[in-house]
This record gives structure tokens, C-alpha cells and sequence, in this order.
């Protein structure tokens, strides 16, 4: 006859184990220590073994709690899945999402899959210009959101996280030794501009520019070839190239900001579902970082 485990259960019991005892468990479980004492209780009754072995000081899992923990977790993932998969809505249509191409590699596939996969019926497109563009275009109703990289964070504007901005050169590279410096650098309403311009002129080093582009690609080419140095969020460092320490003789660059951006009225529901995964994606892998 077949037996319907209590999945409740099984939260308390991973939430124990991943926590590392009762006490920290509680947090996550929203629950009084003895009520989470009393669940690990009956799941140890349900199967008629001991599943957690408790020590003055700490706890350990014995070989029925080893069993289970595995398959415990698979299951959970599994039930979440589906409960998000039957209760989350059926969106359509199109969202026209923003982001500079200094940060794309960085933030784009952190979130946009596990979009995709939530509303397959979404259609996407994606805009890449600088920071002062794509608020402008958000501005003017072209776009649904937008993150931009920004020495501050705008009043309408959401602040992710503060990265730093560094210099950077090819591996093994002789480019920031010449002077004047050769810097690949964006267009003209580049957010990194004033702010290399300012440090460069304080420090007295000599520079011009290798290239004005706003296709971080063509930036990147530059200084892979080390023709030139260039600035990055510290999160976004290209392959093939290296960070510039004080070593380099090149002056500190200032924090950046990264924001996200919804139109004044809070946006369509697809576009405030696409900034919650946003949200979402950017807080684990500062988590992960950490």
C-alpha cells in the first residue's frame, strides 16, 4: 500500500541539517525551536529510525539520516518546481530590456534563462548602448527596463550592488608603461570617461585616446592586443586580460554603481517579473562572492 510522505517534514528536516542544528534552523523555517524539534520528531516516527543524532554541543546524521538527506532535497526541488510551475502566470507578449555592453557577460546570463524557461511565450529583445542612452530611450517609452552602470544611482533608479572600477591590460602586457598612456575607451557619453579623464589629470599621467567606441568588444580587441589599457567593473574583467594594480603606476579608479531602471509608472507585469529575476540573480552572486 503505497505511504504519502509529509513534505513539511522533510523542509524541517533539511533546513536542520543544511542550518547545522535546531537553533539556526528556526530562521529559515520561521518556527519556534520546539516546533522544529517536534517535526524532526515525527519524521524520525514516520520511518521508525533516528535520523539525527544530538550531542550537547552539536548534532550529527546517522546512516538512516545520511539516506535521506539526498533524496529529501531532490525532493523538495522537485515539489518547488512544481508549485511554481502551476502557480506562476502565463505571461505573453514582448519585453525590451536594456543593459551596456560592459556588464552584459556579467549580469545577462545570470538572469535571463531562468527567465525564459519561467515564460517561454515572453518574446525578448535587447538593447546595448551606453547608460545615458538607454535612460533616454527608457525615458521616450523604446524600452521596458534597463541597467546601467552609473557613478551614482538616479532618483527613479534602483542600486544592485557597487562595484569597482578598475584598469586593466593584456596578460604580460607593456601598454601602461608608455606615455603618453594609450587608453581604449568609449564614445563620448561614456559613464567611465569624465571619471578616467579626472584621475589621469590629477596624477599627471599624459594619455590619449586608442580608441572611441561604444562596442566594448572593439575596447577589448585594443587591449588584448596591448595597444592600449581600459577601465571595467572589477565583476566584468574580460578574458584575456589582467587587472593593473598599484604597481602599474596608474591612479585609482572610483566605485561604480549598477541600477536598474523601470519606467516612472512601475512597467508592464513582464517587465516587473523580468526585474525581480533580476533582482534575484544579482543578490546570488553577490552571495556566492562574498
Amino acid at each position: 500500500m503505497p505511504h504519502n510522505l509529509d513534505v513539511g517534514l522533510l523542509r524541517a528536516f533539511v533546513a536542520v541539517v543544511d542550518a547545522g542544528g535546531m537553533t539556526a534552523a528556526t530562521r529559515s523555517l520561521n518556527l519556534t525551536q520546539a516546533a522544529v524539534s517536534q517535526q524532526i520528531k515525527r519524521l524520525e516516527e514516520t520511518f521508525g529510525e533516528e535520523l539525527i543524532s544530538r550531542e550537547r554541543r552539536s548534532m550529527r546524521l546517522t546512516n538512516a539520516g545520511e539516506r535521506l538527506f539526498g533524496r529529501a532535497k531532490r525532493l523538495l526541488a522537485l515539489n518547488d518546481e512544481i508549485w511554481s510551475e502551476m502557480t506562476t502566470p502565463v505571461y505573453e507578449g514582448e519585453v525590451t530590456f536594456g543593459i551596456p555592453s560592459d556588464i552584459v557577460t556579467t549580469y545577462l546570463p545570470a538572469f535571463l534563462k531562468g527567465f525564459k524557461q519561467a515564460y517561454p511565450k515572453v518574446q525578448i529583445t535587447i538593447k546595448c548602448t551606453s547608460s545615458v542612452n538607454l535612460i533616454e530611450q527608457l525615458q521616450a517609452g523604446k524600452l521596458d527596463l534597463t541597467l546601467t552602470t552609473e557613478l551614482e544611482c538616479g532618483p527613479n533608479g534602483e542600486n544592485l550592488v557597487r562595484d569597482r572600477l578598475v584598469w586593466v591590460g593584456a596578460r604580460g602586457g607593456e601598454a601602461y608603461r608608455q606615455r603618453p598612456l594609450p587608453v581604449s575607451i568609449g564614445c563620448s557619453d561614456c559613464a567611465f570617461r569624465a571619471p578616467i579623464r579626472e584621475v589621469l589629470h590629477k596624477a599627471g599621467i599624459e594619455w590619449h585616446s586608442a580608441s572611441e567606441v561604444t562596442n566594448t568588444s572593439a575596447q577589448v580587441a585594443t587591449t588584448v592586443a596591448d595597444t592600449a589599457v581600459m577601465a571595467v567593473m572589477a565583476s566584468s574583467v574580460p578574458n584575456g586580460l589582467e587587472l593593473l594594480g598599484k604597481e602599474s603606476g596608474l591612479p585609482p579608479l572610483p566605485p561604480f554603481s549598477v541600477n536598474l531602471y523601470l519606467p516612472k509608472n512601475g512597467g508592464s507585469q513582464i517587465a516587473q517579473e523580468m526585474a525581480r529575476h533580476i533582482r534575484q540573480a544579482v543578490a546570488e552572486q553577490r552571495r556566492l562572492a562574498a
